[in-house]
């Protein structure tokens, strides 16, 4: 049976759900309510002294020449912080061995592990004052051997990063039935192998990192203001791992995020700085990053090394994959690290495929480089990207066409259990693929290339398709509380940084209450306002928020039915609930009365001083699964390596569509993000110094408007019955489907060159490199 009845394509602007986002406005006219647009009454302001060296022994720290500057506050370093503890990690990870998570301290002690690692912080009137009283601290280092290649770090004569970490190993994760496996691939008729590196990358956010931090030392209680997300996460890190304090004394709060896509989710060593020093100096302390800061301070993401085998059957049937991978943790396990390579891939390993058996073997390796943690899709783009080229390859082995041989091996019954465990509802793989070659005009493809040979240029056609896992953090909490002025609060523990919630909430809100879209007010990152919420990441929002919110519209609805039947002189029983209003008909007299919401909100608070509340607890590790087919196609200069990618076409399904113009928005901001790590997006490290080589814009290259072609996206909509609303989540699927879908398209346009493997990004110095060594090879 195939639970994709009733898909339909459609066009997002002309959808009536569409609507264009509430929040828009005050962005566009300046009025955005960023951290670093907040002034404080007192603030001071800090910088962080970082360190130069990849890996060294601190010998001493010197900061006399810095506290004797005028206006300079404070000077700090590890000694001084005594009192604090290591900066936890939250996630929870069944490894073969218990995760080793060496103290990764506000400031570096004894030994820097990685060039940016923070060294002291100095506290000042002013932010130029705090960075030039950096430049007089004088620290002596004596250098160590550092490893910041990913391929050495395991190797036995390797730097040493941790005592307590051997071999530089962390973890070592598996999953699934290896003998299964093993026993597949002895009776294989075809075996495929592939290698991989899925490059390192730096979120950059539009907004780099802001913290705010106060202290009252009447309530003894710590307020922590952010550009970030997962408020609720990052103060119980904060409390119970740095602090050691209960969750009350501390509070989180953001305002409006410039963008986050993962990196903004995690502790940082700067938010125990700031209310340390808060606390220590008696007036607000304010840091802000620099773009610099960001790119060696803060996390980086992917960075593994994958070898994956595919077992085939003599009809091009899957019978087994198995993956070895090793995964950067960097100098630090931080908040989430561990999950990218070991929960979230093992989810979506396979893709949306029926693959019989399956196993998975990962080690997670300490290296000289920056923190690893969460960016868009974390861990399921490189599980993706692993099955995805391994049947590409697969095709042009086995003489299959690529189509063919996905269509073969496509998931067709549902509910379906993974080799892994996980269960799939629903989708229409075969038909969203038949789909997206049409409207790529697949047939018209030959005479492209044909037009494009004649240019001197080589062209190639790219298929690939993508299976989401979305959920994040399980279980998720709404409340909703009316007000008199005809206003309703909705307060939700998920997070937005840029996605649109404002307008999605309520709409999903005022469906379910029959009211005006613009009753509803979200209030959302701030633990003082949202006692408790699971925060930001998994495309988790619509699905575990959303439900939320509809089971706190129900509970409000069930509220205030009592006190409605009270005002209407009728039974309960005999009330109907539509378009914001109680209506029931007189059980004496016959005649129709009724009665608003608002009515009954002023009516409660009247007679009881209290306002009209209620609460969603929805209690779900449920997984949903966006998913989709897309056709990217390149030309290719071979003279010089130039890439131009002309065209890319997505049919897509994120279940049942509450805004679609949104989430073709979300879609468009995922797809460039997954094209920018294709073609353009590697953070670097210099293999004997330890320098991060692309630590500004000069250097790592971001995706441009002109490096893009416009989207042709349709999404038809499959809804899933993991939730009430029927979504199944969005914002990291753009990510997750693009890279092997360009990367694909690459190597078909240089196959006919002899070249048939080519890792990311791929920049046009390595297309060139990659044709002149095929050409070597073949002469």
């Amino acid at each position: 049976m195939n639970d994709g009845e009733g898909a339909r394509p459609l066009t997002a602007a002309l959808d009536p759900r569409s609507r264009r986002r509430r929040e828009d406005r005050r962005f566009l006219i300046g009025e955005g309510d960023y951290l670093d647009d907040r002034p404080a009454t007192g603030e001071l302001f800090a910088a962080v002294l970082r360190s130069p060296h990849a890996h060294a022994v601190i010998v001493s720290i010197d900061t006399a020449a810095a506290l004797a500057l005028p206006g300079v506050h404070g000077v700090y370093t590890a000694d001084d912080l005594a009192d604090l503890g290591p900066l936890p990690t939250s996630i929870k990870v069944a490894t073969v061995e218990p995760l080793i998570v060496p103290p990764r301290l506000p400031l570096a002690r004894e030994r820097v592990r990685h060039v940016g690692d923070p060294v002291a912080f100095v506290v000042a009137e002013s932010t130029a004052l705090a960075r030039e009283g950096c430049e007089l601290i004088a620290v002596d280092y004596d250098m160590l051997p550092s490893v910041t290649e990913l391929s050495a770090a395991p190797e036995p004569d390797a730097p040493q990063i941790w005592q307590e970490a051997p071999g530089n190993l962390a973890y070592r994760f598996r999953r699934g039935d290896p003998a299964a496996v093993e026993q597949a691939f002895a009776r294989a008729a075809h075996i495929v192998t592939c290698e991989l590196v899925n490059n390192r990358i730096v979120a950059a956010p539009l907004e780099t990192r802001v913290a705010l931090g106060r202290f009252d030392p009447g309530s003894g209680v710590y307020r922590l203001e952010i550009s970030g997300a997962s408020v609720h996460a990052i103060r119980q890190e904060l409390a119970q791992g740095v602090f050691g304090l209960p969750l009350d004394h501390i509070e989180v709060s953001c305002p409006d995020v410039g963008g986050g896509f993962g990196m903004k989710n995690v502790t940082y060593p700067e938010y125990a700085l700031v209310l340390w020093a808060a606390r220590t100096l008696g007036r607000p302390v304010r840091w802000i990053s620099e773009r610099i800061e960001d790119f060696t301070g803060g996390v980086h993401s992917r960075d593994n090394l994958s070898a994956g085998r595919l077992a085939l059957d003599r009809r091009g049937r899957f019978l087994a994959l198995e993956v070895e991978t090793i995964g950067n943790l960097g100098a630090y396990v931080s908040s989430l690290g561990p999950g990218s390579s070991t929960n979230a891939p093992s989810a979506a390993m396979g893709g949306l495929y029926d693959i019989p058996a399956m196993s998975m073997d990962v080690r997670g390796v300490f290296t000289n480089t920056a923190p690893i943690d969460a960016y868009r899709g974390a861990g399921k783009p490189e599980a993706n990207y692993l099955i995805e080229r391994l049947i590409e390859a697969a095709a042009h082995q086995l003489r299959i066409d690529p189509a063919t041989l996905r269509k073969r091996n496509f998931i067709r019954k549902f509910p379906y259990r993974s080799a892994f465990g996980t269960v799939i509802d629903c989708g229409t793989f075969t038909e969203n693929l038949d789909k997206v070659l049409l409207a790529a005009d697949r047939g018209g493809f030959a005479a492209r290339r044909r037009t494009a040979k004649k240019r001197g240029k080589l062209r190639g056609f790219g298929i690939s398709c993508f299976l989401e896992t979305s959920r994040g953090q399980p279980d998720e909490e709404a409340w909703l509380r009316m007000h008199d002025d005809g206003t309703i609060d909705m307060a939700v523990g998920t997070q937005s940084n840029g996605q649109g919630h404002e307008t999605s909430f309520a709409q999903v809100a005022a469906e379910r209450l029959g009211l005006p879209v613009e009753t509803f007010n979200l209030v959302q990152g701030d633990t003082a306002r949202v006692p408790r919420g699971g925060g930001h990441g998994g495309a988790r929002s619509l699905h575990l928020g959303g439900t939320a919110l509809v089971m706190a519209a129900d509970d409000l609805i069930a509220k205030a039915r009592p006190a409605a039947a009270q005002l209407l002189q009728v039974s309960a029983d005999r009330l109907e609930f539509a378009d914001g209003r109680f209506r029931a008909t007189a059980e004496r007299d016959g005649l129709a009365r009724e009665i608003d919401l608002f009515a009954i909100a002023r009516h409660v608070r009247d007679s009881t001083g209290a306002a009209l509340e209620s609460h969603g607890d929805n209690v779900c590790d449920v997984i949903t699964f966006p998913n989709g087919a897309q056709v990217a196609e390149v030309e290719i200069d071979p003279e010089t390596g130039a890439i131009s990618l002309e065209r890319y076409v997505a049919v897509d399904d994120y279940g049942t569509l509450v805004n679609p113009l949104l989430t073709e928005s979300q879609v468009h901001g995922g797809l460039a993000q997954g094209i920018g790590q294709a073609l353009l997006e590697e953070a670097l490290y210099d293999p004997d110094s330890g320098q991060l080589l692309s630590a500004t814009f000069m250097d790592y290259a971001m995706p441009r408007a002109d490096d893009l072609p416009f989207f042709d996206l349709e999404m038809v909509e499959v809804p899933t019955k993991a939730n009430p609303l029927g979504v199944k989540g969005s914002g990291q699927a753009g990510c997750i489907g693009a890279p092997q879908t360009v990367m694909n398209a690459i190597l078909d346009a240089l196959r006919p060159l002899g070249v048939t493997h080519l890792d990311m990004p791929a920049t046009p110095a390595k297309i060139w490199r990659a044709i002149r060594d095929a050409q070597a090879a073949g002469s």
